[in-house]
């Protein structure tokens, strides 16, 4: 196990927060502008501002830690076996971006040896700025945050999406989001899964589910709301690992029952035990 001086840790944690505020300035800086778009799926877009974000935050994490490990979204690095794993989103809701939707975040998270240890999500439009370090709470614009007290999910507003993939693929959370709309009191589809943990994180939702997702969508956000005492699982309700592709949060009261409601669309609808 790699276990890092209290002022080394310092630093990574001021790296990681930099590297996102500086991701979001860029955001920030092109957002309502016109944009270059191209697609890496049918409706999966990349605009040359993700491209800019990612590439000025990499060279920042490079600069203080040339031997670290990152893998993000829009570009394909070579891993070295650092126990050192930055996770980056550059731009979280680009189709939200390109279309001036004002809800996108950048997301920076940092693994060692496997474990999620820091995170931060910045919401450049709404300039806020959610961070954790494990064992140190979670924050918004420095101020702790902390999940709702909702313990009904019929009382509960929740969060999802939905995979660019969602033509294609019929496990696509259709038949889930129809069961639920039904047992919940609302549920928001808003385009950026960083934003849903943070917002989940700090009660605005009280819980957020997705069955196709990405580590660099959820890497940040999941230690967020775990520090802000809410739990994580995958879709059974086992240990997440960010690299399932798949995702529930909640402030804890309501998990299970949004749990035992996902593995019934399950069974009934795909067969799965």
């Amino acid at each position: 196990m790699t276990t890092c001086p209290e002022n080394e840790y310092h630093d990574l944690y001021e790296t990681l927060c930099a590297a996102a505020r500086l991701g979001g300035s860029i955001l920030r800086e092109h957002f309502g502008k016109q944009k270059d778009i191209m697609y890496k799926g049918r409706i999966n877009p990349v605009t040359n501002v993700d491209l800019q974000s990612e590439k000025a935050i990499i060279d920042l994490i490079k600069s203080r830690y040339p031997d670290h490990d990152i893998i993000t979204e829009e570009s394909h690095i070579e891993l070295m076996g650092s126990p050192f794993r930055w996770i980056i989103d550059p731009l979280d809701g680009t189709v939200n971006y390109a279309h001036d939707y004002p809800f996108v975040s950048v997301s920076v998270a940092l693994e060692i040896d496997g474990r999620l240890e820091i995170g931060a999500v910045f919401d450049p439009v709404r300039e806020e700025f959610f961070s954790a370090r494990r064992g140190h709470g979670a924050q918004c614009n420095g101020k702790p945050i902390s999940v709702s007290k909702i313990d009904s999910l019929e009382k509960s507003l929740l969060a999802t999406g939905f995979s660019y993939d969602i033509r294609e693929n019929p496990y696509n959370n259709l038949a889930h989001f129809s069961h639920l709309i039904m047992s919940v009191q609302g549920i928001r589809r808003d385009g950026s899964a960083a934003l849903n943990l943070c917002y989940s994180a700090m009660g605005r939702f009280d819980g957020y589910w997705e069955l196709s997702i990405s580590p660099w969508d959820i890497a940040a956000g999941t230690l967020i709301t775990t520090e802000a005492g809410g739990t994580v699982t995958n879709l059974r309700g086992e240990p997440l690992s960010i690299y399932m592709n798949q995702i529930v949060a909640t402030n804890g009261k309501i998990h299970d029952e949004l749990v035992g409601h996902i593995r019934h669309v399950d069974r009934e609808q795909y067969n799965m035990t």
